[in-house]
């Protein structure tokens, strides 16, 4: 989940008309306001859900491959009883504002997993994305029902009621009588950054998992770009994970990367919300969308001695000896996805 609504910049005009834009060419656009669902359009918190949540949640991800429970356990553990709408709402936005054991209804979640890692969220987006849970019947695993009712021992009821929601007609991954999708370069690019960010973040997160944020970080030496690559491949895009402060020299950001960081940068400095820059041109589009860091990101990202242990630190150095990523707190960016793909 995260503290943005996302809708399209377009931006192409002004880097047709410079060689060397700077960063005030990327002046963010007031967005518009999404978190209400209009006659036609997708409900809001679906799209917050399956854009924000799925990265960690997602119900088609396995068992034993989970790094997160699926998002029907959560309905299922706060969806009590006769429990209000409105309470629903505010039982969830209670936990995810700050995250903490004493505060968690899923402690089975949390033993396994470990606590939700802390980030800024926007309570009006998370009480959207609870409102459409609330009402609808959402995706699942085949697996869940089982296993929920086998690992309470009936201590938890399933729960997944609620209509079935038929998303309008002509929306964005919706198909066409030709059966092509018509889902526009913004949520194409964004749809590539989220996949590719969950294929990593599955993988990195096992690894702190099983081995620990020391072999996480051996992990990502050896297996983050052969990820980002093959994810590339199956989506038929470059994509790119660039930053200022680079861990790895080959993530350094080009001079127009380093401009749209700082736009982005200041837009979260700034508690504004943000959109991703889209760039149309040519018949491709060029899609920057910001990464920003999480209470877990600073176990590797933070401050050395007091967020990054000993142990980590040495590793970091000596598979990075020139690291310049740390140094970060909670709720800042720490560089871009920056994908390239064809237009369809």
């Amino acid at each position: 989940m995260k503290n943005t609504i996302l809708t399209i910049v377009s931006i192409a005009a002004l880097v047709g008309c410079k060689d060397t834009p700077t960063s005030a060419d990327y002046s963010l656009q007031t967005p518009v306001d999404l978190t209400t669902q209009r006659d036609g359009e997708v409900h809001p918190g679906k799209k917050l859900m399956e854009t924000q949540c799925y990265v960690c949640h997602n119900p088609s991800t396995g068992e034993n491959g989970r790094i997160a429970p699926p998002m029907v356990a959560v309905k299922s553990h706060y969806k009590t009883g006769n429990i209000t709408k409105d309470d629903f709402k505010d039982a969830i936005w209670e936990f995810v504002k700050k995250p903490n054991p004493h505060k968690a209804k899923m402690n089975g979640a949390v033993k396994r997993f470990g606590l939700m890692p802390y980030q800024k969220f926007d309570e009006k987006e998370i009480k959207q994305i609870a409102d459409y849970i609330y009402d609808n019947k959402i995706d699942e695993p085949t697996w869940f029902k089982e296993h929920i009712e086998n690992e309470s021992n009936g201590k938890v009821q399933y729960r997944n009621d609620g209509k079935t929601y038929e998303q309008p007609k002509g929306t964005a991954g919706a198909q066409n009588s030709e059966g092509s999708s018509k889902s526009t370069p913004a949520d194409r690019g964004l749809e590539y950054a989220m996949s590719t960010k969950k294929e990593l973040g599955k993988n990195l997160m096992g690894a702190i998992q099983r081995k620990g944020t020391k072999e996480a970080v051996v992990f990502c030496n050896k297996q983050a770009y052969p990820i980002t690559d093959s994810m590339a491949i199956a989506h038929n895009a470059t994509i790119k994970r660039v930053t200022d402060k680079p861990r790895n020299p080959k993530n350094q950001a080009s001079k127009e990367e380093l401009d749209i960081i700082t736009v982005f940068k200041n837009a979260v400095a700034n508690n504004s919300k943000y959109e991703p820059i889209t760039i149309v041109q040519n018949g491709s589009t060029q899609f920057y969308y910001p990464i920003t860091t999480n209470s877990m990101c600073l176990q590797c990202h933070g401050t050395p001695q007091k967020d990054i242990p000993r142990d980590v630190l040495q590793t970091i150095n000596k598979l990075y000896p020139a690291d310049e990523a740390t140094g970060y707190n909670v709720n800042e960016v720490r560089g871009l996805w920056s994908i390239t793909f064809v237009n369809q």
